[in-house]
């Protein structure tokens, strides 16, 4: 246990630069006194940690310092090896050279269990190329210029800074400030239509936690889908908002944003699905029908 410690420790030290005793202590949940008996442990073992006193005094190790061998254990590599295999995909930035090398360096063969392909059917090589660009701003801290799809249905083009990029719930997003909207925003990759990457270089920010990424009020909604679209229903909703009747249908109850996103998604779905609450959405969903049913019959 204390060598395990004594490790993190110095990962730690790498890591955040200078701490207190007290900062150790409570980060491994031991007291002070072991803290302090730790140091004295590692800087017999020649590692080059010292502490010094005074306001701006702490724990230290040297600046120039790196470790030369790199302590993971047997789990860990296969974690790593496993991790790159699924992002080489996506990335041209980790291919086979590089995981056979690391799988040398390891001592370990990595069995090819898992394969994450992001991109979407017919556009690989250009999602791919994309999703390189925009990792490369994020990373470079450079600007980009996109031309953006928005959800009020407009297309413009407006510079951004580029901070994260960000998947939730089988999509890709970008987390970047907006300089035409001068705020923070969430851009959805696969509505960046156009892109081009700039040598203007960025000021490092952090992006704000946001409440909702559309920025508006969840409704609770409940919608009963036909047995014939219950595979739509398990891949776009949690188990526990589903409720299986004794015909086969499924009833979902959520909370979802009403806006011009929901009443597509549920448009999408046909006469397989019945709104049940609340009456105003059933209603509006009633009235696009009609009009789409209008335009479209002959």
């Amino acid at each position: 246990m204390q060598e395990s410690r004594l490790f993190k420790i110095v990962y730690y030290l790498l890591d955040k630069g200078p701490v207190t005793a007290a900062e150790l202590a409570e980060r491994f949940e031991v007291s002070v006194r072991t803290i302090y008996r730790d140091i004295d442990a590692l800087s017999s073992a020649g590692i080059p940690v010292y502490t010094e006193a005074g306001r701006n005094g702490g724990i230290h190790l040297l600046s120039d310092f790196v470790l030369n061998q790199i302590v993971l254990s047997g789990q860990e590599k296969q974690e790593i090896l496993s991790v790159l295999q699924g992002l080489s995909t996506v990335s041209n930035g980790y291919g086979t050279d590089m995981l056979e090398k690391l799988s040398a360096l390891f001592n370990v063969h990595s069995a090819n269990w898992l394969e994450a392909d992001f991109s979407r059917w017919g556009e690989k090589n250009r999602d791919n190329g994309k999703f390189e660009i925009l990792k490369t701003a994020v990373l470079q801290r450079r600007c980009i210029t996109i031309r953006y799809a928005g959800s009020d249905g407009t297309v413009g083009e407006r510079v951004i800074q580029p901070l994260k990029l960000y998947y939730k719930s089988k999509d890709w997003y970008l987390k970047a400030y907006c300089r035409l909207r001068q705020e923070f925003r969430l851009f959805k990759i696969n509505r960046i239509l156009e892109w081009e990457l700039s040598e203007e270089i960025f000021e490092p920010m952090f992006f704000p936690e946001l409440p909702d990424i559309r920025g508006q009020e969840y409704d609770n909604i409940i919608l009963r889908f036909s047995k014939t679209a219950a595979y739509r229903v398990y891949d776009e909703f949690d188990l526990n908002q589903i409720r299986i009747e004794k015909n086969g249908s499924l009833t979902v109850t959520a909370d979802m944003p009403e806006d011009h996103w929901l009443t597509g998604y549920l448009l999408s779905f046909g006469g397989e699905v019945e709104i049940i609450q609340p009456l105003h959405l059933k209603d509006k969903i009633a009235a696009m029908a009609k009009e789409i049913y209008e335009k479209n019959k002959t």
